[in-house]
């Protein structure tokens, strides 16, 4: 799966000229050929998120096991700096990089007072959505979208 992985992992060789530390595929998550980095001494999780057809937007799954084997959300607490979820279809082809905050803050990761979710949709600058969820959703999104042809290391 590395070599599928190669989009990001190239971006950063070549534009940034840098190896990644503690490379780890997530073999649980190879449907989003899932894997865990370090880069800069911070510690990144990488999903490729997927194209839905009947929805705007792609769909990404963002859940771990616990330790009697049962799915769960990330924790607030899990060793995580950042989240990448990269999305490609016609119109949009780049990175959510969001820092674990966010996450918390809009309810993905799972805090001592609430559970977060499994997996999540999520909008592309370019997205026309239609509801007031995905307007929301989108809202927060677009903040931390980094286009292919402009990520470099400052995107990190």
């Amino acid at each position: 799966m590395q070599n599928i992985v190669t989009a990001l992992i190239t971006l950063l060789q070549k534009k940034i000229k840098v190896d990644l530390l503690h490379y780890k595929e997530d073999l649980e998550s190879t449907d989003y050929l899932g894997c865990t980095f370090t880069f800069n001494n911070q510690q990144y999780v990488y999903r490729k998120a997927k194209v839905t057809p009947k929805k705007v937007g792609c769909f990404v799954a963002l859940w771990q096991r616990n330790g009697k084997g049962i799915t769960e959300p990330f924790q607030s607490t899990a060793p995580f700096d950042f989240y990448i979820i990269e999305i490609e279809n016609q119109d949009n082809t780049g990175y959510f990089i969001f820092p674990k905050n966010a996450l918390i803050v809009n309810g993905i990761l799972s805090t001592p007072i609430k559970e977060g979710k499994r997996g999540f949709r999520l909008y592309a600058p370019n997205d026309i959505v239609a509801n007031k969820q995905a307007t929301k959703t989108k809202a927060w999104q677009t903040n931390y979208f980094v286009s292919k042809s402009s990520f470099n290391e400052k995107s990190l």
